[in-house]
């Protein structure tokens, strides 16, 4: 083991040195609703270099790897893009700027008034009201982390099973001792936070200003305005000595309703507006290139060979035609041979490129090609051993071929150099999400896989059980937002782009993660529809998302399944698949 870490290290001081002394050319263009933008300036805050773009909206810039690049114009928010080792173009779609500058400054040079504040409570989401009026995070003595009641998107044992899947750092023990009608609260959890004041002391609860040490597990999820978890010594002097724990604050919408600022109307607490769906989305067949639908037109495995001759030359610059053909002949004729000839003689296209590795990963993890999908992710691997996701793809790709210990190995590794500052800690969603892939691993298949008591300590036990979807992309410029309906036809969208979730994105280039999952427990029955709007990768290039399907996830009949969808039409809500009790129905 101990030098295998060391190969890590050496792979890994390697790339760090590589990555800062070669120079790269980004280039690319700059606008706003299809518009160029003129003079808009791109600065590397690695040289200080600064270009401007031309009346077509293109600049040229001199970067390298880890290099921030940011994009500014007057009236347009400013954006930016960290480079990285496949960055090459990036056309860049900018957005308004929300906020004027001047009531910003005044009102970071003030404190506040309480009227103030309610006023913008609906508006602000760093607000939270507490028993002692409403706080925010941003002037607190005390570490503050808000989340919304729209991220809460977990319907499953009670809020605090929902709270623990946003915010890292929680632990929660359930008493499983004589639950009856007679003593309901036989079960009532108890929550510990990282962080507390002093020792370890269980959390408390402020629920809309009532104080409580114990857990409220009637609260539903949907009525969660907003949640608030509060740690640090500065609690003790408003909440007493039982905040050395800690302290959850639960904003309920029933109970904070103040008037839309300006008005004297009562703000709308929907937790989504006119989210009803409306059976818009289209089929994800019509984003079909002219040369698929050639030869899905094709009469015989004769006449497709020969339409793709016939149109060789499109594939031989393109690793996406290549992988739409290795799909089209390993799947409509079963010919995995002359499939996998065709990704050979074309294996120059993805050689040290780690978004085309990837993407043909998921083609043959999604044909059941373990073996060679396994053989992809270690060359993806070498090329980046200093990304999360990694770790994570070739854990699971063990874990795929049945070598469990050597899966469960490779989570233990990226543990320890994560503990040892070798690689970036990561307090956000990937660290749930690893985490529980390597729970349920150990869960399922037994401790005795590996021997470290110390990494074993920290397995927490799995809450969730149903139907776990997670969903990854190989090119970490994508952008595109899920929509998830439910069998009410009400949807949730999770907005993965730089506009909406800036923070986030910034975060996964990085920690090197791309991924994000989506849990359905087993209270509301019947269809669920996941949806996508692809919006680009700032290249004119389609982009694969793959999606593993977990059914009885955390039991012992636990399966999945694993879809790829190539991404190219824009702008399109477009049907990926649909899941309804442990069935899934893929539409392509």
């Amino acid at each position: 083991m101990k030098n295998w870490i060391m190969v890590l290290l050496v792979a890994f001081g390697t790339f760090q040195m590589t990555a800062q002394e070669k120079a790269k050319v980004i280039i690319g263009k700059v606008s706003y609703l299809q518009t160029p933008l003129v003079n808009a300036e791109v600065h590397s805050t690695n040289t200080e270099d600064m270009v401007k773009t031309n009346t077509e909206g293109a600049y040229k810039i001199t970067s390298e790897v880890g290099d921030v690049l940011v994009f500014k114009y007057p009236g347009m928010r400013n954006m930016e893009i960290v480079i990285e080792d496949v960055s090459r173009i990036l056309n860049i779609e900018m957005g308004e700027e929300v906020n004027q500058l001047d009531e910003v400054v005044v009102e970071k040079t003030r404190i506040r008034s309480q009227k103030e504040l309610r006023g913008e409570y609906q508006i602000n989401k760093n607000l939270i009201n507490t028993a002692f009026g409403i706080l925010d995070k941003e002037i607190t003595s005390f570490s503050v982390r808000i989340v919304d009641g729209s991220e809460l998107i977990y319907g499953g044992i009670d809020f605090i099973s929902a709270l623990r899947y946003r915010v890292p750092g929680i632990r929660v023990d359930r008493p499983a001792s004589n639950i009856s009608v007679s003593n309901p609260n036989a079960s009532n959890p108890v929550v510990y936070l990282r962080g507390g004041a002093q020792g370890f002391f269980p959390a408390i609860f402020d629920i809309d200003g009532l104080v409580t040490d114990q857990a409220p597990t009637y609260i539903q999820v949907e009525n969660i305005e907003r949640i608030a978890v509060l740690s640090g010594l500065g609690l003790v002097t408003k909440y007493g000595g039982k905040a050395n724990g800690g302290v959850i604050v639960i904003n309920t919408k029933g109970a904070n309703f103040f008037p839309e600022p300006g008005t004297s109307d009562a703000y709308d607490q929907a937790k989504l507006r006119n989210n009803v769906f409306e059976g818009d989305a289209i089929s994800s067949a019509a984003g079909r290139t002219n040369y698929m639908q050639a030869l899905l037109a094709s009469k015989s495995k004769e006449d497709a060979m020969a339409t793709f001759q016939k149109n060789v030359s499109a594939y031989n610059n393109s690793f996406y035609n290549t992988l739409d053909a290795y799909d089209y002949f390993s799947g409509k004729w079963n010919d995995v041979d002359h499939a996998e000839a065709i990704v050979k003689e074309r294996w120059y296209l993805f050689a040290d490129n780690p978004v085309a590795l990837k993407s043909l990963a998921y083609v043959y993890q999604a044909r059941g090609e373990d073996v060679k999908a396994n053989e992809v992710l270690k060359e993806v691997f070498v090329l980046r051993p200093h990304y999360a996701q990694s770790y994570m793809d070739l854990a699971n790709s063990y874990r795929d071929l049945g070598n469990t210990k050597k899966a469960a190995t490779i989570y233990a590794r990226y543990a320890y150099l994560v503990d040892e500052g070798f690689l970036k800690k990561n307090d956000s969603d990937f660290s749930n999400l690893i985490n529980r892939e390597f729970n349920n691993l150990i869960a399922l298949k037994g401790s005795s896989m590996i021997s470290d008591r110390a990494i074993l300590k920290n397995v927490e036990e799995e809450e969730f059980l149903g139907t776990r979807l997670v969903f990854e992309w190989s090119d970490s410029e994508a952008e595109f937002d899920l929509q998830f309906v439910n069998p009410e036809k009400h949807y949730y969208t999770w907005k993965h782009n730089i506009l909406d979730n800036t923070d986030r994105i910034k975060d996964e280039k990085v920690t090197g993660y791309s991924s994000e999952e989506y849990l359905i427990d087993n209270s509301l029955k019947g269809n669920w529809q996941v949806n996508v709007t692809y919006l680009g990768n700032k290249r004119v290039t389609p982009a694969y998302l793959k999606a593993t399907i977990y059914y009885n996830y955390g039991t012992n009949s636990q399966r999945k399944e694993t879809k790829v969808f190539k991404l190219s039409l824009r702008n399109v809500n477009q049907q990926l698949f649909t899941v309804r009790n442990g069935i899934a129905v893929a539409t392509k």
